[in-house]
This record gives structure tokens, sequence and C-alpha cells, in this order.
């Protein structure tokens, strides 16, 4: 796994102009089964796919904390919403909390979530590789081929399914 991860970044910089062609067309002119073929993509890879034998989006990306994830993560530390986000959060150039460092302060040794069950609502739905209306999101499943090998996977079977 470790040199699929450190291949990763490469492959998808080689695929970028290729992938952002494809996001373009299929953006102007969804597929009507877009949504079953992506959920279905998804189902399919995550069944290959061990995340705990990666985990590279925890070490390598901090997710968005919404005002209700900050609320649920607080309160299963007994601290009060202001505390939790002096103690682990920051707010970035976009004006959303998001962690002061990574690789995440929540991920172990063993590449399991400490707050895995009241984890963020971003890292809940990562890689957003079955999200309805999946050619909306083209921006980011740009960013995360590269740090995700299942999405680069599942984008790279999208490419041969879905003709644009």
């Amino acid at each position: 796994m470790q040199d699929i991860i450190n291949n990763l970044s490469k492959l998808a910089k080689d695929k970028y102009n290729d992938n952002k062609k494809f996001f373009a067309k299929l953006k102007k002119k969804p597929p009507k089964n877009l949504d079953y073929v992506m959920q279905e993509l998804h189902e399919e890879e995550f069944k290959r796919t061990d995340c705990l034998e990666c985990a590279n989006c925890c070490k390598t990306t901090g997710p968005l904390f919404t005002d209700k994830d900050i609320e649920r993560i607080a309160k299963s530390f007994k601290l009060k919403p202001q505390q939790f986000i002096e103690q682990y959060l920051r707010i970035d150039e976009d004006n959303d909390y998001v962690l002061q460092s990574v690789p995440c302060v929540f991920l172990g040794a063993d590449n399991y979530c400490s707050i895995y069950d009241v984890r963020p609502k971003a890292c809940r739905e990562f890689p957003h590789t079955d999200r309805k209306k999946f050619q909306q999101i083209s921006n980011l499943t740009l960013k995360n081929v590269a740090i995700c090998p299942a999405a680069f996977n599942i984008v790279e079977e999208m490419k041969k399914r879905i003709k644009v």
C-alpha cells in the first residue's frame, strides 16, 4: 500500500489534464444514471480497499469542521465548543474551521481514528465518490485522486464506464 501512496501524487499529476477534460464534459452533460454508476463504483472499490491500510487522507489533509461537528466532538470530550476550537482548530483562508496541523491529531499509529464515532461530516463522507450530483464536485475530486488511492481507482474506472 505504501508504494501506491508514494506514487499516487505522480500518477494523479500524469492524469490531471485528462481528468480535468473528462470532468468538464461530465459537468456539461451528466448521464442520467451518473449517481447510480458512482454508487456502484464506490461500493465495488471499497470492497477491495481498506482505509486502515492507508489513512493518507488523515495524514496529509485536514477536514473542514462544521458547527455541528464541533458541538458533537466537543461534547464527547466534555468540553465547551470554544474550548475544543482553541485546543484543536484554526480558521483557514476560506474562513472555515480546520485542524491546527496535519497529520490529524486524532489519528493513531495504527491508523485508527480516536474520534471515529463522532468524526466530522467531511471525514465520514470522504472521498465523496458516492455523493449525489457527483459532477458538481469535480474540483474536489481532482484533488482527492492525488490523496486517496480508492478515489483514483474510482475515477479511472468511471472514465472507462461513462463515455462523455
